[in-house]
């Protein structure tokens, strides 16, 4: 029957639903020791980013290649990430239990705001372009701010998915299944479009604290 034939909407959906298992199992696996979280992430960006331009091969296979290839990157990446959302924590919790708590709460808005605009594309630059780490997060704070439409909606996505994951007991686990993947593959599909209209520009590939694509991305 031609519904449930290779070209049907519900094979293909079915078939990006298990890469979206298998890769979220990956990213899993290779973020247990925490401080590999980065790696693992940037790793998972660059199988997504290729879902998005599908032209992804061996999810396997790529998702290890993407591990060696922005270790160097992805790691202090990492790092830097969980170091600030702990102190963003901090700031939230000293403001929660102090009478004089007005100036951390403030600190933490400042820090998370800068935080999740630095980051939110940062792991697709690197995946992407060739740059530093300060030019890779500088970048994404500015395609940030530049395009805030956007930004703001795929952050309300982002956030609905998680309340999503942590509605009930039931999907939980099935947040625990897909969820930081289907988060990632949410962000590389903003990411995508917003890098291909960047590229367009004249002096995209000029100014060295702009976009500089690997070769063979």
């Amino acid at each position: 029957m031609k519904f449930f034939s290779i070209d049907s909407p519900l094979y293909r959906f079915m078939q990006r639903l298990t890469d979206v298992l298998l890769l979220n199992l990956l990213w899993l696996l290779f973020s247990l020791p925490i401080v590999t979280i980065g790696c693992s992430t940037a790793a998972a960006f660059s199988v997504a980013m290729k879902f998005v331009d599908e032209s992804e091969g061996h999810i396997f296979s790529d998702f290890i290649s993407g591990f060696k290839a922005n270790w160097k990157q992805g790691l202090p990446l990492g790092i830097i990430s969980v170091i600030a959302g702990m102190a963003i924590y901090l700031d939230f919790f000293i403001a929660d239990n102090s009478e004089k708590g007005l100036p951390f709460l403030i600190i933490g808005f400042l820090t998370a705001y800068f935080l999740i605009f630095s980051l939110l594309y940062v792991f697709p630059l690197i995946v992407r372009y060739e740059n530093s780490i300060a030019n890779s997060l500088k970048n994404s704070f500015r395609l940030a701010m530049r395009h805030i439409g956007r930004t703001i909606l795929v952050l309300l996505v982002v956030a609905f998915e998680i309340i999503l994951i942590f509605w009930s007991e039931v999907t939980l686990f099935i947040g625990l299944l897909i969820g930081p993947a289907c988060v990632i593959y949410t962000i590389s599909g903003t990411a995508m479009h917003i890098f291909r209209e960047t590229e367009k520009e004249p002096d995209a590939v000029s100014n060295p604290e702009k976009l500089h694509e690997h070769d063979g991305q």
